[in-house]
């Protein structure tokens, strides 16, 4: 796996000056990512600083609640140690032992690769890849004076990162459906620069980024090609008739009348037994078990692959990769799969620029060079 841009001293200054425990909120714009779309307050799902033991037998939801005829066989029992010391684990995996950057306000640690460089801290969730923001499903411990880990974000995150695998397995001429969000009377956001709405944009940008594909040898798929109305469930199917290797889907955010929000996000469907980073009042069954679960790593190295290329169009604002549970268009998906948020419309510097079809053109140019550095990789390594 290539390596993406080493975090910089300027993410060493901001971990010496500490950082804040919770992520960041999320604001008031509600994506057409599950059918439902309930008013409850919308905001980060923080995990306690001694969470609950952790199932060790993870329930599958009925075919019904997925749009799926069959379901991927729960994974083996989940590890029945929750806690694990850092550097004993680091050491057994081959990886070298953990290094501290910073002792204060929040003990910060360093993790390195060939692959990359992992950043966490003892009580926060937020952790940085590559100077990538990433969100944990739990806040690593100090105990004892030491680092411990969660053995499920261990598994899920921290080991695929460290170990660069498995990446996704990809034909000789891959097929990938793109998702351009909402459509029909299912408009989206509207931007507050030219008032035009986030259904437009995001098809556009699919078109794009098709046709640069196309030309690098993919067979590429839009689950909309104009503009009309198109279900969760339908972008779905689609997908899986067509046997797709990846699936992409494509939006822009909003922070409804807050104008300061900006950045981009990056979402994959949270991992059994994780609490998610986003709910939008919906119940958050950590024990639940996705189609999609089958891909949990090869999701995130995805997603991560898109958002290093995407950031360096927008000049860097990020606002982290984060996992979510209710996203219709990813949970039934059985293969890799991700949603991008690329910029605010309620924010007018980004929206001028995703009004300008020159700056949506960088934007497919990023996403075409890192999912065709993807095929460059070893099949499910």
């Amino acid at each position: 796996m290539s390596k993406l841009a080493r975090p910089t001293f300027c993410l060493l200054a901001v971990l010496l000056a500490g950082c804040s425990t919770l992520p960041r909120q999320n604001t008031e714009h509600t994506p057409d990512w599950d059918e439902h779309n309930p008013e409850a307050e919308r905001g980060v799902a923080v995990a306690p600083p001694h969470p609950a033991p952790v199932e060790s037998a993870p329930k599958t939801l009925p075919p019904a609640e997925t749009n799926q005829p069959n379901l991927p066989r729960p994974p083996a029992a989940l590890p029945q140690e929750t806690w694990i010391p850092l550097a004993r684990w680091s050491k057994a995996n081959g990886f070298g032992l953990p290094s501290i950057l910073s002792a204060s306000p929040l003990p910060a640690y360093e993790l390195r690769s060939n692959q990359g460089v992992l950043v966490l801290h003892t009580g926060s969730q937020l952790a940085y890849w590559d100077g990538i923001e990433l969100l944990l499903g739990f806040a690593p411990q100090s105990i004892g004076g030491l680092p411990y880990a969660h053995a499920l974000d261990l598994k899920t995150s921290i080991h695929p990162l460290l170990s660069g695998g498995p990446s996704p397995c990809l034909r000789a001429r891959p097929v990938i459906v793109l998702d351009p969000g909402h459509g029909g009377t299912d408009a989206g956001t509207r931007s507050v620069v030219d008032h035009r709405f986030e259904k437009e944009f995001t098809l556009d940008w699919a078109r794009r980024l098709q046709v640069l594909l196309a030309a690098n040898g993919w067979q590429v798929l839009l689950t909309r090609s104009s503009d009309f109305d198109l279900a969760l469930s339908n972008r779905v199917a689609f997908t899986e008739d067509h046997k797709a290797d990846l699936f992409v889907s494509l939006h822009f955010n909003s922070a409804g009348a807050s104008q300061a929000e900006a950045g981009l996000e990056t979402y994959l469907l949270t991992p059994t037994g994780i609490p998610s980073a986003l709910t939008r009042g919906f119940v958050d069954d950590l024990a639940a078990v996705f189609p999609n679960n089958a891909f949990d790593s090869q999701n995130l190295l995805l997603a991560l692959r898109i958002h290093s290329a995407l950031l360096q169009v927008n000049g860097h604002h990020d606002r982290g990769v984060r996992h979510a549970r209710f996203p219709g268009v990813l949970r039934g998906q059985q293969r890799p799969a991700v949603l991008v948020e690329g910029g605010y419309l309620s924010n007018p510097r980004e929206a001028r620029l995703i009004a300008d079809p020159t700056y949506r053109e960088r934007l497919a140019e990023a996403v075409a060079g890192a999912l065709q550095d993807l095929r460059s990789l070893p099949a499910g390594q």
